[in-house]
């Protein structure tokens, strides 16, 4: 960039509130950064809400690595305030869900419909940077970094366009920012990914935002038995509410030794593991009956190995997948779930523990690592 332009840049930018990570282990801190306008492709959005979710937490651990200083936060909602030329899909005024998963429309798994997979993402949102390799954050004139090309822990964001999806203005915000992570990765990897039989028995192991989202989607999808694994007894009762049919708190219960009493056979169809551990990923492996198929939906933190039989895998015919985002397309999928809650077939209040101001999110953090919680929404002020 040359030095006219970041001058003209800087010259535009207005000055938002964020959660900044510095460093692995630290606390956030809550700082004034300055966000340039949108370019040619991009939006500025006003966040209303933003989800915490675990892959934000990865980060914060210093189990992913990842560019510093960066604003985190991928899971919000909000309104376009602005958009740049050649902006097609949104507007000005129009509501739209964050996607973490900005994607070109060009290469061979966008035109696929595997949206998910696009080949852009690694070098742009994994880096934290725009689709032209830069940020739009800065602070004193060096570069802030945004998670995901998202950073919704701030009360302003500028996006790639395909990272804004519209959906109806009539959607409380606060509720379906969770659409943009957390729902659609769960009821994604029911709906797309193992495509649920209606009948089956379907295992869930982990009951955060993720976790309960996927015991929704095997509930809506009509698994005879939902069964969901947990430590904490409130997260197990947020499953049942979500419909769960069955659940196990793996601390006292023998998850292996009770299934058969559940499903009549010797396992599951489907076993969602939603933590990011290799251990429950085995788990989940090892639950299968013959036939059956072990999604791993959690995010591991980078580094780690699981050990699987592989002759019992071809004996039994057992499947190991993963899945990214809920294998979704967001432009399609996440209109779809904002219309299931909005008619009552989707309860995402159940997800929610409660709503929280941005200068409680280190405290959202620490409850998440001690498994208390499912969703923690910060509400931004503006």
């Amino acid at each position: 960039m040359s030095s006219s332009s970041r001058h003209e840049r800087l010259e535009k930018c207005v000055n938002v509130t964020a959660a900044v990570f510095r460093e692995p282990g630290k606390p956030l801190t809550i700082e004034t950064v300055q966000l340039a306008g949108p370019e040619a492709g991009e939006v500025l959005v006003k966040v209303v809400a933003s989800g915490i979710c675990h892959s934000d937490l990865h980060v914060v651990k210093g189990e992913w690595s990842t560019s510093a200083p960066l604003v985190l936060g991928h899971e919000g909602a909000g309104i376009v305030e602005a958009v740049g030329t050649g902006v097609t899909t949104v507007s000005p005024g129009d509501h739209v869900v964050l996607s973490w998963m900005p994607y070109c429309r060009r290469c061979h798994y966008c035109l696929a419909g595997r949206p998910n997979l696009c080949e852009l993402v690694e070098s742009t949102a994994y880096n934290s940077v725009m689709l032209d390799g830069t940020t739009r954050l800065s602070q004193a004139g060096e570069p802030v970094y945004s998670y995901l090309a998202t950073g919704s822990f701030a009360n302003w964001a500028v996006v790639p366009e395909t990272a804004a999806i519209r959906i109806r203005d009539d959607a409380p915000l606060d509720k379906v920012s969770l659409v943009g992570c957390a729902v659609a990765t769960g009821i994604g990897a029911v709906a797309n990914t193992a495509r649920v039989h209606m009948g089956s028995s379907a295992l869930v192991i982990g009951c955060g935002g993720v976790g309960l989202s996927t015991v929704s989607g095997a509930a809506i999808a009509g698994a005879s038995q939902v069964i969901a694994v947990d430590i904490n007894d409130a997260n197990l009762d947020r499953a049942r509410a979500l419909g769960a049919t069955h659940t196990l708190n793996s601390r006292t219960d023998d998850v292996l030794s009770a299934l058969p009493a559940i499903t009549g056979k010797t396992g599951v169809d489907y076993a969602f593991e939603a933590i990011g551990l290799p251990a429950t990923i085995e788990l989940a492996y090892e639950a299968l009956a013959p036939g059956g198929t072990a999604v791993v939906v959690g995010q591991v933190a980078e580094g780690k190995k699981i050990s699987i039989d592989p002759f019992v895998m071809s004996d039994r015919e057992k499947t190991l997948t993963g899945c990214n985002y809920g294998s979704c397309r967001p432009p399609i999928d996440f209109p779809i779930l904002v219309d299931l809650y909005m008619n009552d077939r989707l309860p995402l209040d159940s997800l929610i523990e409660r709503a929280i101001g941005i200068d409680e999110i280190n405290d959202a953090f620490d409850a998440m690592i001690r498994g208390e919680t499912a969703r923690r929404v910060i509400i931004h002020e503006h």
